[in-house]
């Protein structure tokens, strides 16, 4: 389906254009009059013929043999061993066969399953990616400008729009219809894009149905990282439970002026830390498996390595040719050496844009620091009580601000640094556009929480001989310590961050849908009432919103794992906020594809790419935080020395850390104590270097002792389930038949051994 608005702008590319889609698609025009707008709807279908060649050429695969195994997932397969009822559980009409496949070959057409109807042997979005193909490679002008394909035209406002229609409404028929009549957007809105399906399994196979390989691992992996958010979101909450006893009942908390960080900063805290290192660890290879399942079920278990095809735009502007080693055909070809020049000007970019955010943290330290100083000249008792928490939590609402605005620059010019790369495949080039986005993305929302984790309050001094930062001192940490800031912040952060997006998801979609459909609906008002009644269904669907891909999906989900893995120390409640927040984010993401998107073109993928990578680095990042935290943010080492060097109790502890400032610094007799284990001259007392080496000990061990648990986690669970493997081999020998020139019949009595 192309949309053109106005037949007078770029006549010319559109002619050239259609005239090359003629030769190869049946096309019909439907011209509609909206006001004083002209729109022309060209409605594209493929002949038989074509879809055949181009499902050789691209390397579809067709069906050979139905797969009559039945598929579970971890939970269900729990819930059984434990005889406990599945409410999770639902049954949804019309399930998509599993079937062993094979690339498809012309000439071995008869060797197919359902080959003798032609209108159903290719499904829908089989058929959907053969015209997107086509429509992809077409020029309309000069190759070596790159004037090539459908998205370039649509980006160039000669067409509006290109999209494949939806399977009729969403919403279901007025009178009771039976559940096996109902089309596949009504049951995957009945059966899943609904509210009140919440607590139910999402039907990945309708999903992949209707949408393809791509959206449907992109909601596997989220509904798979919201089930396992479930136990981490319990022992998180748990423990801040434990710490809200502690406060009560901690001797140095209550002695404190101020024991809120007592809430996080308590013995849990390692606990936590390590459960949750290993949780990343076993939830990342456990997907792995679940990935290889649904990789293999949807035919996608080898599509990187020898069925994905150049990008169009590649193929167009590559200035050589090169012989392919596996496949022998002459493939467009870019030199590598230009490419890696390009990367390192990108690299650049990335860089200056990296130090844009460092200095945007350092005015929001500045901001803290000079906004205290105000706070606590002024007069009200109350302000100058909390001049501290006001400028932390200020100062964290403004850096998301800067985070949000930052974010909306960056991402425009990664856009155009990746297509300027020339990467050989989509996958490449998407890989190369996520790596890009993320390290800013990483540095703009994390920079802040590491400052506060491992900075904040190490390089302030001591009385009489402050360190100062453009003439204004270094902050310090509140009388709670660093910890419990870390935790305001990434609450604020991650929260804040969570909610923006949900209200955008949420609220913005159904303006833009009200807004567009108000459009049409005064473009319609001059037709009568049956007219408006019967409005075509590619108008329907040109009314609803652009699919704009799973970037910015992947990219929430994948910082939100940051957060509560890297910095779980500080916040063991962060998993039950994101648990509660995919809930909400699984249902929003569904209607908008369901309800709210243009039917986006179907698109296969192994498996959800490079952000597997990136949740890897992240793990391995939590850990050695966590590590860090603990030993030099938290108080949880200084208590046990503290036990282990006294009685074994805590009284006395405060004084323990705090130092006694120089005489010199006071003009009174009243001692001065700051936090610290410095002498009256304001050096380092042999407390803080048996602390020193505790701390260093600790972190070694700690991540010693997590790395070695996760590699037997590694070890002990394979990467691809031994029924999988029996299925991939399975399906290679009957594809070898299949596809065999000769075929001779064995005798009777050699069949019969």
């Amino acid at each position: 389906m192309l949309c053109i608005p106005n037949l007078t702008i770029e006549i010319h590319s559109i002619k050239k254009y259609i005239l090359f889609l003629e030769k190869f698609l049946n096309i019909n025009t439907k011209e509609v009059v909206q006001g004083k707008t002209k729109t022309m709807y060209v409605l594209l279908n493929a002949p038989w013929s074509v879809l055949c060649y181009y499902a050789e050429e691209i390397g579809l695969r067709v069906p050979l043999q139905v797969e009559t195994t039945q598929e579970t997932n971890w939970s269900e397969d729990v819930l059984q061993y434990l005889h406990i009822k599945n409410i999770l559980a639902q049954q949804v009409p019309n399930p998509p066969p599993d079937y062993y496949t094979c690339q498809f070959r012309t000439n071995k057409l008869k060797r197919f399953l359902g080959h003798e109807n032609k209108d159903t042997f290719f499904k829908t979005t089989q058929r959907h990616q053969i015209l997107y193909e086509i429509l992809s490679r077409t020029p309309y002008g000069a190759l070596k400008r790159g004037e090539v394909g459908i998205a370039r035209l649509v980006s160039e406002k000669i067409f509006t729009a290109a999209y494949p229609l939806h399977e009729g409404p969403y919403q279901m028929p007025r009178a009771p219809a039976d559940p096996e009549s109902l089309s596949m957007r009504q049951i995957l809105y009945q059966y899943w894009a609904r509210w009140a399906c919440w607590k139910k399994y999402q039907p990945l196979d309708h999903i992949r149905e209707y949408f393809g390989e791509k959206v449907a691992l992109y909601f596997a992996w989220l509904g798979f990282y919201t089930g396992w958010l479930l136990p981490a979101a319990v022992v998180g909450f748990l423990l801040s439970l434990f710490g809200i006893w502690l406060m009560v009942t901690d001797v140095p908390a209550r002695k404190a002026m101020s024991h809120a960080g007592i809430l996080f900063d308590n013995g849990g805290t390692v606990f936590f830390s390590i459960f949750m290192s290993l949780w990343a660890v076993t939830f990342l290879e456990y997907w792995k498996r679940t990935c290889a399942v649904l990789s293999h079920r949807w035919d996608c278990s080898e599509f990187e390595e020898s069925e994905e095809r150049p990008r169009p735009e590649f193929t167009a502007m590559a200035p050589t040719t090169i012989r392919n080693p596996v496949t022998g055909a002459e493939e467009p070809h870019f030199p590598e050496t230009s490419r890696c020049r390009r990367i390192v000007t990108g690299n650049m970019v990335i860089i200056i844009m990296v130090a844009v955010v460092l200095i945007f943290l350092l005015a929001i330290i500045l901001y803290r620091s000079i906004l205290s100083i105000i706070i606590s000249k002024s007069r009200n008792a109350f302000f100058i009580f909390s001049a501290g928490r006001i400028a932390s939590l200020t100062g964290s609402v403004l850096n998301l601000v800067v985070i949000l605005l930052l974010s909306k620059v960056y991402t425009y010019l990664a856009h155009i640094l990746t297509r300027w790369e020339m990467h050989r495949t989509q996958t490449k080039y998407e890989d190369a556009f996520i790596l890009k986005v993320f390290i800013f993305q990483f540095v703009n929302f994390y920079s802040s929480p590491v400052y506060i984790a491992f900075f904040k309050g190490r390089f302030v001094g001591y009385p009489g001989n402050y360190n100062m930062l453009f003439g204004v001192r270094n902050e310090d940490c509140g009388a709670s310590g660093c910890l419990i800031e870390l935790a305001q912040e990434l609450l604020v952060i991650m929260v804040g961050k969570q909610i923006i997006n949900n209200v955008q998801e949420f609220i913005f979609p159904k303006m833009k849908t009200w807004w567009h459909k108000r459009k049409f609906n005064l473009a319609h008002r001059e037709k009568g009432a049956n007219e408006q009644d019967n409005v075509s269904p590619w108008e329907t669907d040109y009314e609803l919103l652009v699919c704009e891909g799973l970037f910015d999906e992947y990219l929430e989900m994948v910082l939100q794992f940051g957060f509560i893995t890297i910095f779980v120390a500080a916040c063991p409640l962060a998993p039950l906020f994101a648990l509660v927040n995919n809930w909400v984010e699984v249902r929003l993401d569904a209607q908008k594809f369901v309800c709210e998107y243009r039917r986006p073109v179907a698109e296969r993928a192994q498996d959800i790419g490079i952000w597997f990578t990136i949740l890897q680095v992240i793990t391995y990042l939590a850990v050695i935080s966590n590590a860090f935290l603990i030993a030099f943010t938290s108080d949880f080492l200084p208590r046990l020395y503290y036990r282990y060097t006294t009685e074994g109790s805590l009284r006395g502890y405060i004084d323990f850390t705090l130092s006694v400032a120089p005489n010199n610094f006071t003009q009174s007799d009243i001692q001065c104590r700051y936090r610290g284990f410095r002498d009256e001259k304001g050096h380092n007392t042999p407390e803080y270097y048996n602390l020193l080496a505790i701390r260093l000990g600790f972190v070694i061990i700690f991540e010693h002792v997590v790395f070695l648990i996760s590699r037997m986690i590694d070890w002990m669970v394979p990467d691809i389930p031994e029924d999988v493997q029996i299925k991939i081999k399975r399906e290679h020998y009957m594809a070898k038949q299949a596809l065999a020139e000769n075929q001779v019949r064995l005798p009777m009595w050699l069949e019969k051994q």
